[in-house]
């Protein structure tokens, strides 16, 4: 398939493609540095030595010490390992947890799971760009309050929460405060002291690593118990042989993440303005969702008008490749919780479409995408009139 014929890739908010300086680092792992590095022989201890410089190399991409950070299989399990961990060595008298009602499943789902256990769960609401209400999530805040969990930037709309301001609320109370920055990484400037947070969750495949390898950030005097038992590995909480593969790979994209962050924001959203601004040109009444400048530079949510989203995917789907939503959901019918949450209208919600760029997107993509995505909307408007 060549590069016109490939459908134009606008879903990295789902999944990246391996970079090919994060393959190359990995290849040697699958061939000739195969030890286990909890092996005390040159094999092993090469072994360990690829762990620990990829531990350096994410360490140093988001401000913290190599020691605070724990390799995990993908970002749900260090959603996971950071709700159920505080909660499970949190005292009698703090059973009580507050998020936001945008949040991912993966943070969404254990929440409800605690609270069917017996805690009680804040959902703090958020406005009409899907920032949340400082002022609820201050109100919210309680003596018994074990966590505050609040993601960094919104995996459908792209909106980016104040974490300092979050962060200084619950500093003043002594609160932990986890945010899941699986979206921001690699996009966003994510220090863990500038942004004040005791626990952070991060996706490899997000920013060009493979798929199943992540890490939870965690604050040196937080009390986290394990969710798995066995032995000493990732400082007892992450038992298991590390997946040295995968996390070589990950340091490897951590490092480039860094060397590119300064110009990759610039760059990615003046494509995305770009698409938005064709598409605005060509559909009258389409709707942006998210905020408007607090956003992720690659994150495109927009609503067509008297169009089901879904049809549309569908219509174009072989020259143009979106979602959507998160792609943990996007096969449901349901309306989008986070579009819900943020008072969206059903028809406005039915007809939502996710675009989100990549460091591979090119201007000409952009281009062909839009021309695209316009035809197959006039399509079917045309196909029902009803609709319109």
């Amino acid at each position: 398939m060549s590069e016109m014929t490939r459908p134009v890739y606008l879903d990295y908010n789902a999944t990246t493609p391996v970079a090919p300086e994060v393959m190359d680092v990995m290849i040697p792992y699958f061939k000739e540095q195969y030890g286990n590095p909890s092996s005390s022989h040159v094999y092993g201890q090469t072994a360990k030595k690829g762990v620990d410089l990829a531990r350096e190399q994410l360490a140093d991409l988001i401000g913290a010490d190599p020691s605070e950070l724990i390799f995990t299989g993908c970002a749900t399990e260090s959603n996971n390992l950071a709700l159920f961990g505080i909660a499970q060595a949190a005292p009698s008298n703090k059973r009580h947890m507050v998020t936001s009602t945008v949040e991912h499943p993966s943070v969404m789902q254990p929440c409800l799971r605690l609270q069917q256990e017996g805690w009680e769960i804040t959902f703090v609401r958020v406005d009409q760009h899907g920032q949340i209400d400082l002022d609820a999530l201050q109100q919210s805040l309680r003596p018994d309050t074990a966590l505050v969990s609040i993601m960094h930037a919104n995996n459908e709309i792209g909106t980016i929460q104040p974490i300092p301001e979050i962060s200084r609320l619950t500093r003043d109370r002594n609160i932990p405060l986890h945010i899941d920055a699986a979206q921001s990484i690699g996009k966003l400037k994510v220090n863990v002291k500038d942004l004040g947070v005791d626990l952070l969750t991060i996706a490899g495949h997000k920013f060009y690593a493979p798929k199943g390898v992540g890490a939870l950030y965690v604050r040196k005097g937080i009390r986290l118990r394990p969710l798995t038992y066995g032995a000493d590995h990732e400082q007892g909480m992450r038992p298991g042989t590390e997946n040295v593969i995968l996390i070589v790979g990950l340091g490897e994209a951590s490092r480039l993440a860094k060397q590119r962050l300064a110009s990759a924001g610039s760059d990615l959203i003046k494509l995305r303005d770009r698409l938005h601004s064709l598409l605005s040109e060509s559909v009258p009444g389409l709707i942006l969702n998210g905020h408007p400048k607090a956003r992720l530079p690659n994150t495109l949510n927009v609503s067509f008008p008297a169009t089901s989203a879904r049809q549309l995917l569908q219509t174009i789907e072989s020259d143009v490749a979106a979602s959507l939503g998160s792609a943990c959901h996007s096969e449901e019918h349901a309306v989008s919780g986070v579009l819900s949450a943020i008072n969206a209208t059903r028809d406005q919600a039915m007809g939502a479409v996710r675009f989100s760029l990549g460091e591979p997107t090119t201007a000409a993509e952009i281009s062909r995408a839009a021309q695209v995505i316009i035809a197959g909307w006039k399509l079917l408007r045309r196909i029902n009139p009803r609709l319109c």
